[in-house]
């Protein structure tokens, strides 16, 4: 048989990115991250993967990493640094340290010398300060011997029940050519929609759920076939207890609407972009974020529960959540969609087929 191709997934939170790489075939040997209950989470969902909590800007966290796969041949090595100097919603502040934290990813490569690095980041990280993070990673790939490929990818594209649009770096060595993304799997008027992606689910009216529930309800779609899966259970949906106020203020927006549709002086308190969105059941849900106060159910008057959450981001239901649900909700909205990693992780095979 031949071996595994192998993967270790730096900045990697709960670990989605790398999760698609292993239902891609791929043996992720590492999570690196500086959460702790991320990296718990991490460990219950890889197999045989370890786990290390490292202070990415140290350049003892590399020497760590190193130690931790001795022996080990790395092919491939995965990261999606923190977006939050390049982000919208981030403080977008030049000096921000954490928009240097892609270096790392180098420093490791340099002592590692993968076959391939990905590096994935909100879409800012291409034009944000004359474009100078960008610029530096297709320098320090050239200078490494990589040709490097970024590309825009838009989530729904591949079948992720959600608008989420993202940069990818992919950096080959040179030897192995230049990197060719996919094509778009799904067409706009095919794009899984919220009640594809999580209609199936128990809708917590009469009750707040518990820690692990049954299915009340057959698949509905061909999405939630491949969510559950085998599973008999769901974990990770429990649902949040709302005043009677917020209650009659999710009531009054329409469905797809927000903050804009409420009546004169109903929800002031929050009148941002995101406020007081209602999904569409016919459409992709809006970005999944780290929060889970503005945006609402497509039918039920509630937030999304984790479990809906983590389907909207494309995690089957075997896909497991540790922490509070302030650290599940974090742990969600921070990951690369699995089914986005699985694309990237099939197509990489192409270029990178051991030799073994």
């Amino acid at each position: 048989m031949s071996k595994k191709l192998t993967a270790i997934d730096l900045f990697s939170g709960c670990g989605g990115f790398s999760y698609g790489f292993q239902d891609a075939g791929f043996h992720v040997l590492l999570g690196v991250d500086n959460s702790s209950v991320a990296l718990k989470t991490f460990a219950a969902n890889h197999d045989n993967a370890d786990t290390l909590v490292l202070d990415l800007h140290l350049d003892s966290a590399i020497d760590e990493i190193v130690d931790n796969v001795k022996g080990e041949k790395v092919d491939v090595i995965i990261a999606g640094p923190p977006c939050q100097g390049f982000s919208l919603t981030g403080t977008r502040d030049e000096n921000d340290s954490r928009n240097t934290l892609f270096n790392s990813v180098f420093r490791l490569a340099a002592k590692l010398d993968p076959k391939a690095i990905i590096i994935e980041n909100v879409p800012g990280f291409l034009t944000m300060y004359g474009g100078k993070a960008r610029k530096e990673v297709i320098r320090l790939c050239e200078e490494m011997g990589y040709t490097c490929n970024p590309k825009l990818l838009f989530a729904p594209d591949f079948g992720v029940p959600q608008i989420r649009k993202r940069v990818f770096f992919v950096a080959l060595k040179k030897e192995l050519g230049t990197f060719e993304f996919p094509d778009a799997m799904f067409k706009p008027e095919n794009y899984v929609s919220c009640e594809q992606a999580i209609g199936d689910l128990p809708d917590l009216e009469d009750s707040l759920g518990s820690e692990s529930m049954g299915y009340d309800k057959k698949p509905l779609s061909d999405y939630q076939k491949k969510m559950r899966g085998k599973n008999s259970s769901i974990a990770n949906h429990i649902g949040t207890t709302h005043t009677p106020h917020v209650i009659s203020v999710i009531s009054l927006v329409p469905e797809g609407g927000n903050h804009k549709d409420l009546p004169p002086g109903v929800g002031d308190s929050r009148k941002f972009n995101e406020a007081w969105t209602r999904y569409h059941s016919k459409k992709p849900s809006k970005t999944i974020d780290t929060g889970h106060r503005n945006h609402f159910h497509y039918k039920w008057n509630r937030v999304p529960t984790v479990r809906e959450n983590a389907r909207l981001q494309s995690f089957p239901d075997n896909f497991i959540f540790l922490g509070n649900k302030t650290d599940q909700n974090r742990q969600v909205g921070n990951a690369v969609p699995p089914i986005l990693g699985k694309v990237l992780a099939e197509q990489l095979k192409k270029y990178i087929a051991d030799e073994d």
